[in-house]
């Protein structure tokens, strides 16, 4: 089992070893309506209803041997066999006692645990409820839009000019719990208000780009038009305006805001319910004919970094029922929230995985910022690098050709000669555009073309950026850590690993605890037919048990389900969300914040289930983004027309198969002598 899965081992493991067994560890603990409730009043040897449960240990020392019957006359055929059972071994007084006490135990023990959930879940909500009237007051907004309450700007992109109409400030939350920031600004080239069209597209057809601004799981702006950006030139949101596209620039919560209470507002999930509740606000407003232009089934996402992770995330998650609650509270449309396409800079996604995946690529450098790590972290290290193989390989992702892309616990294998293509890949389009490469130890080029490359050299060139863990850090310091805390904790863990590793709690080792639960397994079994072995047995357990219980894991690492809900990787391919088609990534060869495998791997499963993507790392550049935009929107552009072609050609063939069911039916009802010319 890989680090990164043990985090849904929330409640401890109470019966673990049930599971690696493929057997019930102890008999009907789960509920009082499962134990049995016959009554024990057999004293004749016969096994009662808790025996039954138990049976009595069976000599099988000596074969059972056959019984010649005398009766048989001769020539009346063969001797026949028979075997004698033998009697089981009668219980004793003891024996029966102590199996009345375990069912007893059973019993008392599921009504606890219940009472322990039902007091745990009420004071649960008791804090929800205490929370709830404190932001009951929180202001409501309208959703619609004052289409004549608009600025008309004219810039310039590239010489030449490009009018909009700019609808800035628009609430996309009906109750919003930030409404500084659950907000977007809507830009709508001016030609598609009188009859016009830009770059092919009409008013109908227009693509709708949504880029977010988001960084390191902070609060995002509303992006606006700019005629300068950090990469020269006009900025994502003015060049889509000069391409004909519809700009809707989301603002979006972040890990760091907390309401007049006090209380955090920006914890996962809000980013991607924010980024949602944006997409159906604006499928909102073109339904009720409010937005005069853009075709919502060309919504484009876009983002970098944390904000590329978003992108991702929202092109996953296509209309989950996962996000429906938290949707329903702040008030967003009843609309759809699936899109066509994503860009995704160098996401800093599958934060749950993340961590083995930067081990798999930077274990054995020793230093990071300067500063050396300490043994627990070179250990850590080694440890997450090897459990990386075990995540990599459940995944079974496989090249264009088929090929399963597997690593060994050493780190080698065939994703790692994939990924070693990928810089190969990039080092080779910038050698062949004439940009020099100049003398990296980990390349080797020869005759103008790049034929190797050693990721150990490329991690000792590049050299770590993150500590150990890269993510999910032992004491709580990374914003990922912020980034999964909760209306009243800042941070927590999101890996079963780390927290066990902060000592926080003062966890057993995994790998020691599952030892144990081998054991305790073993044991019981063992014990079969020894009802009062099996009660200290039982008792031991439980005992420990509500230690475990007794811990307040909750307090210190996010639930499943929000780690699960901020990782895309769980619904590509799930009939419950719909994907988008559609994906460009992009990952700078430079790029320290997280390993290329992460991107990789995301791009790997949309391939796999079916999406088309357009997955490179490219050279010169580290964790960046927007640094080519002119190839950005002419793969949006390219994307359109291949859905357009597909959709024609599936139409005609539609219709081509109607036509031919048409043929058969008139066939049909041709009397035969016709059909046969006579």
């Amino acid at each position: 089992m890989s680090y990164g899965k043990m985090i849904h081992r929330a409640a401890l493991g109470a019966a673990v070893c049930a599971a690696l067994l493929q057997a019930p560890l102890f008999p009907a603990a789960v509920s009082a309506a499962e134990t049995p409730q016959q009554e024990i009043t057999d004293t004749t040897g016969t096994p009662d209803a808790a025996a039954a449960e138990t049976p009595a240990v069976i000599d099988h020392s000596a074969e059972y041997k056959p019984v010649v019957n005398e009766f048989l006359k001769e020539g009346e055929g063969q001797p026949a066999s028979e075997t004698v059972p033998k009697t089981a071994p009668k219980y004793t007084g003891a024996d029966r006692e102590a199996e009345k006490e375990l069912l007893k135990l059973n019993k008392q023990y599921a009504k606890e645990k219940a009472a322990a959930r039902k007091a745990r879940a009420a004071a649960e909500k008791e804090k929800a409820e205490v929370r709830e009237k404190k932001q009951a007051s929180r202001a409501t907004f309208d959703l619609t839009l004052d289409v004549n309450n608009y600025k008309q700007q004219t810039m310039q992109v590239n010489g030449s000019a490009v009018t909009f109409r700019a609808y800035e400030g628009l609430p996309y939350a009906a109750k919003p719990y930030a409404p500084e920031y659950q907000k977007l600004n809507l830009y709508v080239p001016d030609a598609y208000f009188h009859g016009g069209s830009v770059n092919g597209y009409t008013a109908e057809t227009a693509p709708i780009f949504l880029p977010n601004e988001v960084g390191g799981y902070m609060p995002g702006d509303a992006a606006t038009p700019s005629e300068t950006s950090r990469h020269g030139g006009a900025n994502a949101v003015l060049r889509a305006l000069s391409r004909g596209y519809v700009v809707a620039a989301p603002a979006i919560r972040g890990r760091t805001l907390q309401d007049a209470n006090g209380y955090y507002v920006g914890k996962a999930p809000a980013l991607i319910v924010d980024y949602k509740a944006a997409v159906r606000y604006v499928r909102f407003l073109r339904d009720k004919d409010l937005l005069h232009a853009g075709d919502t089934d060309r919504i484009i996402a876009s983002g970098t970094s944390a904000g590329g992770a978003l992108a991702a995330l929202l092109g996953a998650t296509g209309n989950s029922r996962d996000y429906e609650g938290y949707l329903k509270d702040i008030g967003a449309a009843k609309e759809r929230d699936d899109i066509f396409a994503v860009q995704a800079y160098c996401p800093i996604t599958n934060l749950d995985n993340a961590d083995m995946a930067y081990e798999w690529m930077f274990n054995g450098i020793p230093m990071v910022n300067g500063s050396t790590l300490t043994e627990q972290q070179k250990k850590a290290s080694a440890k997450l690098k090897e459990s990386f193989a075990t995540y990599l390989n459940d995944l079974n992702l496989k090249d264009e050709k088929g090929n399963v892309l597997n690593v060994a616990a050493d780190g080698t294998g065939l994703f790692k000669e994939y990924i070693e293509g990928k810089y190969i890949e990039a080092a080779q389009t910038a050698l062949d555009n004439g940009t020099s490469l100049g003398s990296p130890a980990w390349l080797t080029v020869s005759g103008g073309k790049v034929i190797f490359m050693d990721t150990v050299k490329y991690a000792n060139a590049v050299k770590r950026l993150k500590s150990v863990p890269a993510f999910d850090s032992f004491d709580l310091s990374s914003g990922e850590n912020s980034e999964f805390g909760d209306a009243e904790t800042d941070r927590r863990h999101f890996t079963w690993y780390s927290l066990v590793e902060s000592g926080e709690l003062n966890l057993p080792d995994p790998e020691t605890e599952k030892a144990e639960d081998e054991k305790a397994a073993l044991a019981w079994r063992l014990a079969e037919g020894k009802p009062q072995e099996r009660l200290a047995l039982r008792k031991a357990r439980i005992e420990k048990e509500k230690k475990q219980e007794a811990l307040p894991t909750f307090q210190h690492v996010a639930t499943p389900q929000v780690i699960h809900m901020m990782n895309p990787m769980y619904y590509i391919g799930t009939p419950d969300a719909r994907t988008a088609p559609y994906w460009r990534i992009r990952h700078g060869v430079l790029d320290r914040d997280t390993a290329l495998a992460i991107p990789a791997i995301l791009a790997l499963k949309l391939e796999n289930e079916g999406s088309q993507v357009d997955f490179k790392a490219v050279w010169g550049y580290g964790h960046d983004g927007d640094y080519d935009l002119d190839q950005l929107f002419d793969w949006v552009d390219a994307s359109i027309q291949d859905k357009v072609q597909k959709d024609a050609e599936a139409e005609a063939a539609e219709e081509a198969a109607k036509e031919a069911g048409h043929d058969r039916q008139a066939k049909d009802d041709i009397p035969v002598a016709s059909q046969k010319g006579i």
